[in-house]
């Protein structure tokens, strides 16, 4: 288009660089990578051990940092049997006899999904499936309970169990086969707010696969930290292994959009 003083301008362009302005053309909004694919090479910066609470939850096993290794990018978690553990039971309800040492994390960046936020979180397992062990890869409320969302869970069968606490007596669960061989497999859950603004959606994944998705009441706003942890006996049954046993994670990334 010309102007009398000899300026010109495309129309086109004119018109596109006030639409962009006025900001009724959306940008695609890039992910912010809260915690990275190779954050076990820098542990420090991103994880630390135990449980947020301390060393004891509601199995047999007892975490220490002593059962914790990191090597090659991969996290390695060990139950190791005792029988001299002090205190004797776990200071959790329902407070079982201590029958292992074992190794617990969780990372020092909370996730709390808002109305403007989703979160993405991924990362490759080899989970012990044997009687008596309980893996399990999780977010739990930073302040009371629930929010409870439990990626991965494995209770002493070849299963992994999806969960969404609304409350203790209001649970949603699903479980999909999981491999007895050791071998690592992908799980992933992408947690949104629904357009109530108050209740989230969980999508969760095994494999790139979408297996399942469940609903949680009012945890919008509500901060969670992620855990992985190797628990034993409770939930997943006994006596466990009398050797011990291993819990391997790898490629733990954690995404908001």
């Amino acid at each position: 288009m010309f102007f009398r003083n000899g300026r010109f301008a495309s129309l086109a362009v004119a018109t596109s660089a006030a639409v962009l302005l006025s900001g009724s053309v959306p940008l695609a909004q890039a992910a912010t990578t809260i915690i990275p694919k190779d954050s076990f090479s820098s542990f420090d910066d991103f994880w630390a051990y135990l449980y947020p609470w301390g060393s004891d939850h509601n199995g047999s096993a007892r975490m220490a940092e002593s059962n914790v290794a990191v090597a090659s990018g991969t996290l390695t978690l060990k139950a190791t049997p005792t029988s001299n553990a002090s205190p004797p039971t776990s200071a959790a309800d329902p407070h079982l006899n201590i029958n292992y040492i074992s190794g617990a994390v969780h990372a020092k960046e909370q996730i709390t999904v808002t109305a403007e936020n989703s979160y993405t979180v991924y990362g490759e397992f080899s989970a012990p499936t044997d009687v008596g062990t309980w893996p399990a890869f999780w977010l739990n409320a930073a302040s009371g309970w629930p929010p409870e969302v439990d990626i991965g869970e494995w209770k002493g069968t070849a299963d992994n169990w999806y969960n969404t606490f609304n409350t203790s007596s209001e649970v949603k669960s699903n479980t999909v086969a999981w491999p007895t061989d050791l071998s690592f497999h992908s799980l992933q859950a992408v947690l949104s707010a629904e357009s109530n603004g108050v209740d989230i959606r969980v999508d969760f994944y095994k494999d790139d696969v979408l297996q399942t998705t469940q609903f949680a009441a009012g945890y919008v706003g509500k901060a969670m930290n992620l855990i992985i942890n190797l628990q034993m006996e409770g939930s997943s049954g006994s006596p466990g292994p009398a050797d011990g046993t291993t819990y391997a994670a790898r490629n733990v990334e954690v995404t908001m959009n």
